[in-house]
């Protein structure tokens, strides 16, 4: 059984030579998820396959498929294997990744947007709520970060209990709770701010101030304390 390569492609086609001419920038991203995958199927180029992948979500057909798309949903597609679906679903975390280091050392207390392009890339895609909880010290400087509690669809559950027990383990002085809304609309519900309310007052009986709480949607953001409605 033969299987396409990049040779099989006329030169003025092959991804690497195109990316060694005119640069990383000139590649579809069909073209630049072949570079990665290397190989196509017996019937597929690598680039048809990268294709057929990039148009497999019913929703997302185009790079962000890959943020959506489990293993077992890749395996679907003729010519991606065990191998292959490992290395696309770490070309998403490693994009993740990137996207939280170039904010991360310039995360601002005081700054609900920064907070909010640390958890962007990490939480917008997910098909389920998490909450997280980022924890500070007196000089407003991050000691850590928690998740906390994974949900469904419409809803992650966790006590303030539990909160302040990670809160205490940082011996933080501040938090910001951080959820999302797989949705992609951020807008507060009634429940989100009970649960707030129920946060900051066990947290104010402790010591440890609940400074904001961040709902991340899709590319968006609410900040209950820009809102004003963190009581």
């Amino acid at each position: 059984m033969s299987i396409f390569t990049m040779k099989s492609l006329p030169e003025a086609e092959r991804p690497y030579e195109k990316c060694e001419k005119y640069g990383p920038t000139a590649l579809s991203d069909a073209e630049l998820l072949a570079v990665i995958l290397r190989t196509g199927s017996k019937d597929k180029t690598a680039v048809e396959l990268a294709t057929e992948v990039l148009n497999l979500h019913p929703a997302y057909r185009n790079l962000t498929a890959l943020y959506h798309l489990s293993g077992r949903e890749l395996k679907r597609v003729r010519g991606i294997g065990d191998v292959k679906a490992i290395q696309i679903m770490c070309i998403g975390e490693l994009s993740r990744r990137i996207a939280r280091t170039n904010v991360e050392n310039t995360i601002s207390f005081s700054n609900p947007q920064s907070v909010a392009d640390y958890f962007m890339e990490q939480l917008r895609h997910l098909p389920r709520e998490e909450i997280h909880v980022m924890f500070f010290d007196t000089k407003l400087r991050l000691l850590c970060e928690r998740k906390v509690a994974e949900g469904t669809v419409k809803s992650a559950q966790t006590t303030p209990r539990e909160i302040l027990i990670e809160a205490m383990k940082c011996e933080a002085v501040f938090m910001i709770l951080v959820h999302n809304h797989p949705s992609g609309l951020p807008k507060p519900s009634q429940s989100d701010l009970l649960f707030t309310n129920r946060v900051k007052e066990a947290g104010d009986l402790v010591g440890i101030t609940l400074s904001d709480h961040i709902i991340i949607g899709d590319n968006c953001y609410v900040s209950l304390k820009e809102r004003g409605l963190l009581s």
